[in-house]
């Protein structure tokens, strides 16, 4: 199992009226929390597209809980419970700043390979920086 925490700020473009964040924003809360795995292991997605994979989300679920609030620092955290193949499973859980979750959620993804635009098995190298969490 692969588990990762990032923090960020709820911005004020974020937010509504009531200063909650807007729920069409936890997507990419989760994007936020995916980018920042990846960069744990050493990856990034633009090294990814540049070895010719790219990964669309294929599923989305979201759960709120309680509000985000603007200017509040958020923990999201990521969970890669089972080892990738041609798809990966993230699991979310957001917490405020008094350490109370607030949201959970997972996504679906596929490793698309860029030149035929067809599912392919995740990159060696990917394989490779993750399977020691997974032995």
């Amino acid at each position: 199992m692969f588990v990762t925490s990032t923090k960020l700020r709820v911005r004020y473009g974020e937010t509504d009226q009531m200063g909650y964040a807007y729920y069409g924003n936890y997507a990419g809360f989760y994007e936020v929390g995916r980018v920042e795995m990846l960069r744990t292991l050493g990856l990034t997605y633009s090294g990814m597209e540049a070895y010719g994979v790219m990964m669309p989300v294929l599923e989305l679920h979201c759960k709120y809980i309680k509000p985000a609030l603007y200017d509040e620092e958020i923990t999201i955290k990521v969970t890669v419970a089972t080892m990738p193949g041609v798809r990966i499973h993230f699991k979310y859980e957001l917490f405020n700043e008094n350490d109370e979750l607030i949201n959970i959620g997972e996504t679906l993804l596929v490793f698309v390979n860029m030149e035929t635009k067809r599912p392919c098995m995740a990159p060696e190298y990917f394989l490779d920086k993750i399977k020691p969490f997974f032995d």
